[in-house]
């Protein structure tokens, strides 16, 4: 409740305007309290009533959501196939829901259709059986239509959609992106390969130790200076500037699966190359934020255990293309008795790259159940289990700029998808 002492009047609260200055300030102060005594009293009866109706509070915080801009993203309505999708905004594991509920709809009233004309007969019965078996097959073999998606957006629904962290996404992905890009996406006739990095910098860099700190985390990674050194003198002034296609090849006759550029700007790393070998695709990342391990308070030291990996929140199909890159990085068996994992979580179109050591250990008793999505405490057998983290480095944070269709060339030519070519706010791409 308000103070007693203070009672302020009706008045204190207009915004009075006076040319002297103390008086300002005092009817500012005088104002200011006014107004939080105020809201003070306000949030002391609601308080209150709460008290008296919980399904007050319930329905207040339910109601009381922050408008992010996660919460005002909108997606591309989109009507049947989407082709490659690199260019479309959709949320493929909404699409493929929907998908699932439409033929599960029509089959059941397909069904309910045949209980009404159909006689009770036993011979009419397994005709029934056998006709819906019959027209899912033939509505699966024949294709759907062909349709460009529409310019106009649709607003996200009004409560948050899950992330996808890195589960089984094989029946998400569109057809004819897993046609054009066959190395990402591999399919049990051809598992995929022992991922083998090159890791290089770019021309006349002084990156070299960033450069090895890239090496301890991707696995089976080997660090290679690019320099172009002159001699003094001048009839033997040589240098050895390669392409990145030169690299590529010859990465690509030594078993090598994947080409990593650390790019430099101000003794800085500013950008990322990755290419996929031996014909690409090639994905151009910027990098910002870079923090050595050394430097974050409390680290670890990594070992040369294999990391597990968790890909998160990679929604669109240029997001599942993304994931696909990172996720062919590294050995699908991971080590778990290195207890090291790297996260890649993608917020507003930023790759936020982290890299921890886990324990599991026992709760504390200071420490406050594990409360789930829904808002109630999680039970059961993590009920008394928790989970300890210690990052080991390096943090950065990237941004996809460009994909191009093979190996990167100089001019820059046969890119698949670059960024910058939507310029609203609220449509996200990956």
């Amino acid at each position: 409740m308000a103070s007693k002492k203070f009672k302020p009047s009706d008045k204190s609260t207009l915004p009075f305007k006076t040319a002297n200055k103390e008086k300002r300030q005092k009817l500012h102060i005088t104002r200011k309290k006014a107004l939080d005594n105020t809201r003070r009293d306000e949030r002391f009866r609601r308080r209150r009533e709460e008290d008296k109706d919980p399904s007050l509070r319930e329905e207040r915080l339910r109601k009381n959501i922050p408008l992010t801009l996660e919460r005002k993203r909108v997606w591309d309505d989109v009507d049947g196939d989407i082709g490659d999708g690199l260019g479309v905004s959709v949320d493929i594991e909404r699409l493929k829901r929907q998908k699932l509920a439409e033929e599960a709809e029509a089959n059941g009233d397909h069904d309910q259709v045949a209980d009404e004309e159909q006689p009770d007969s036993e011979d009419d019965r397994d005709s029934m059986i056998d006709s819906p078996s019959d027209s899912d097959s033939s509505s699966s073999t024949s294709p759907p239509p062909h349709r460009s998606p529409k310019t106009t957006t649709t607003a996200c629904a009004s409560s948050p959609t899950p992330s996808t962290t890195a589960t089984n996404t094989t029946n998400l992905i569109p057809s004819l992106l897993a046609t054009r890009f066959p190395a990402l996406f591999p399919t049990d006739s051809s598992p995929p390969a022992v991922p083998k990095t090159l890791i290089t910098t770019s021309l006349h860099s002084t990156l070299h130790h960033p450069a090895t700190l890239l090496t301890t985390l991707f696995p089976h990674s080997v660090y290679i200076p690019r320099s172009a050194p002159k001699t003094h003198h001048h009839h033997n002034n040589t240098t050895h500037n390669y392409s990145i296609r030169e690299i590529a090849s010859f990465a690509h006759n030594r078993a090598y699966t994947a080409l990593i550029v650390l790019k430099e700007d101000q003794k800085k790393p500013t950008g990322l190359t990755i290419v996929h070998l031996p014909s690409g695709p090639t994905f151009t990342f910027s990098i910002s934020n870079w923090v050595e391990g050394k430097k974050i308070p409390g680290h670890g030291r990594p070992t040369d255990h294999t990391p597990e990996l968790i890909l998160n929140n990679f929604r669109t199909p240029l997001g599942l293309l993304t994931a696909h890159l990172f996720r062919s990085l590294f050995p699908s068996q991971p080590e778990f008795a290195g207890r090291q994992v790297v996260t890649l979580h993608n917020q507003r179109d930023y790759i936020f790259l982290r890299r921890h050591r886990y324990i599991f250990r026992e709760k504390r008793g200071s420490e406050r159940n594990v409360v789930g999505p829904d808002g109630k405490e999680v039970g059961g057998v993590v009920e008394g289990i928790r989970a300890g983290l210690q990052e080991l480095g390096p943090r950065f944070t990237m941004k996809l700029r460009r994909v191009d269709a093979g190996v990167q060339s100089g001019r820059g030519e046969g890119w698949e998808w670059k960024g910058k070519m939507d310029k609203e706010r609220t449509k996200f791409q990956l």
